[in-house]
């Protein structure tokens, strides 16, 4: 199977996808397979709550969303032509994937694809069903991936590299599970803010993306704050009221009950608008329903401080007050060449 071919199915899947929106499901003659995919996949996506409660219509609508704006061809290629895959030979890669937001493994279950590996895939038990049913419409398209795809619930056996995603501790136990087998293993990170007041309205209606999306549970939501010494919170707050229907979510109400007690009960001080609190504290990792904030003096040394911390950061997002910061409200918007970790998963799979 050529690139290209290769490179021609994903950008079917994107057309796929490109059917279905939070606003409405449209079906297009053009597309390839629905006839057999868009009553199915219109069901699956209701279904998903069920099958994950953090899961709703909106947050896998947006991951669906998402993909079908990436794959295209002009992404695709954009992405690809820096490679040379002249010379790769074919692996089978083992995918331990998580589950914390819809479809969060796809761009390492494509880029095994892309490169012409054999996928061998362990979903978490969060997110059993979304990419098992986008593997059957790829097969559906192009038959020859049927032998690249291989989904097992049991023990990992025969394979020549891996890919691992969990949390800090397990990814200790991949660590020394798969000391001898090349291998990619992702821990836990989390996305910051920097913030200096000067931002406008829409830049922190903006941020409220980056801190609402899914709830808040993926690696690229933004979970603290650096703001200036003497900074004022009305505004972040007042546009934070643009997301306070969150709090009608049962699952997000109960943890945002649970954790401001608990905030409480230790005698913390905070800052609470009802739906989302904020916490001065040194940690990046808040819990959900909460933002930590951390005061700083001058840009330069804040900038310093967070390039040692980098191992620990997904995204710093700002108004251009961090190199190479993102923008507000794109975070859960990377490119196809934005990795994860900043780990190139291309250039190792072309060298494993």
């Amino acid at each position: 199977m050529t690139l290209e071919t290769k490179k021609n199915v994903f950008i079917a899947l994107g057309k796929f996808l490109s059917q279905f929106s939070e606003s409405g499901n449209t079906r297009k003659e053009s597309v390839l397979g629905n006839e057999v995919f868009f009553d199915s996949f219109v069901d699956l996506i209701q279904l998903s709550q069920s099958h994950n409660g953090w899961y709703t219509p909106e947050n896998v609508y947006f991951a669906i969303e998402s993909w079908a704006k990436a794959l295209t061809k002009e992404n695709l290629d954009t992405w690809l032509n820096a490679y040379n895959f002249e010379n790769s030979t074919t692996k089978k890669v083992a995918l331990i994937l998580a589950g914390n937001i819809p479809l969060v493994g796809f761009h390492d279950f494509l880029s095994v694809l892309i490169t012409g590996h054999q996928a061998l895939i362990k979903t978490s038990s969060n997110d059993q069903h979304l990419l098992p049913f986008l593997a059957k419409y790829i097969i559906h398209i192009e038959p020859e991936f049927t032998d690249k795809i291989t989904f097992t619930e049991g023990k990992l056996e025969n394979f020549d590299a891996v890919i691992a995603t969990g949390s800090n501790n397990t990814a200790r136990y991949f660590e020394y599970y798969f000391k001898d087998k090349p291998s990619i293993i992702r821990k836990s990170r989390n996305s910051v803010a920097v913030l200096n007041g000067q931002e406008t309205k829409g830049d922190l209606v903006a941020l409220g993306k980056d801190i609402f999306r899914y709830f808040g549970l993926g690696c690229r939501n933004v979970s603290k704050l650096f703001v200036p010494i003497g900074y004022s919170f009305d505004a972040f707050f007042e546009a934070m009221y643009e997301y306070q229907e969150v709090i009608h979510y049962e699952k997000y109400a109960n943890n945002y009950d649970y954790n401001k007690a608990v905030f409480l009960m230790s005698n913390f001080k905070l800052l609470d608008n009802g739906f989302l609190t904020l916490k001065e504290d040194n940690s990046h990792a808040s819990p959900i329903s909460s933002v930590f904030y951390e005061y700083y003096e001058n840009l330069s040394e804040l900038e310093q401080k967070l390039e040692l911390e980098a191992e620990n950061l997904q995204c710093i997002v700002s108004n251009n007050l961090i190199k190479n910061s993102v923008a507000f409200g794109q975070t859960q918007q990377p490119k196809l060449w934005d990795y994860a970790d900043k780990i190139d998963t291309i250039t190792f799979l072309l060298i494993t």
